[in-house]
């Protein structure tokens, strides 16, 4: 029979579950964001907006794009946070552990999805400000 973990201990983590890649998914949503804002409201206002030059159709597309990309930044952060919120209350940061390593990479996924959000929003920002292509 297994001995139960005692209650203060460390939840370990399982070092080949450990990726740098959740670090990164964030700002790559917002940048794919940018750039699926920035080339439709171009390709609209060159090719289709004719005469009335009107962003109607593009402030749509920003919608879709912004609740897309909002939905896996926010997802891409939730996996960041679960991995700090298991540390006892007391626990120090300052060793070199599997475990510090893996809160390590929960922060920084954490703080870049954050950020990511926060520049998402902005560049969503722009199609209530600007009513046409000029």
């Amino acid at each position: 029979m297994m001995d139960a973990p005692p209650p203060n201990a460390v939840p370990t983590a399982n070092e080949s579950d450990e990726s740098l890649l959740a670090i990164f998914v964030s700002p790559a949503v917002w940048a794919a964001h940018f750039m699926a804002c920035y080339i439709t409201a171009a390709v609209w206002c060159e090719k289709f907006a004719g005469d009335s030059l009107s962003l109607a159709p593009v402030r749509v597309a920003f919608a879709v794009y912004t609740l897309l990309a909002v939905a896996l930044i926010v997802v891409n952060g939730w996996f960041g946070y679960r991995r700090i919120r298991g540390a006892p209350e007391g626990y120090g940061y300052d060793t070199d552990s599997a475990e510090d390593r893996h809160r390590f990479l929960g922060y920084a996924t954490t703080l870049l999805a954050s950020l990511s959000l926060v520049a998402t929003l902005f560049v969503a920002a722009v199609a209530l400000f600007v009513e046409t292509c000029h």
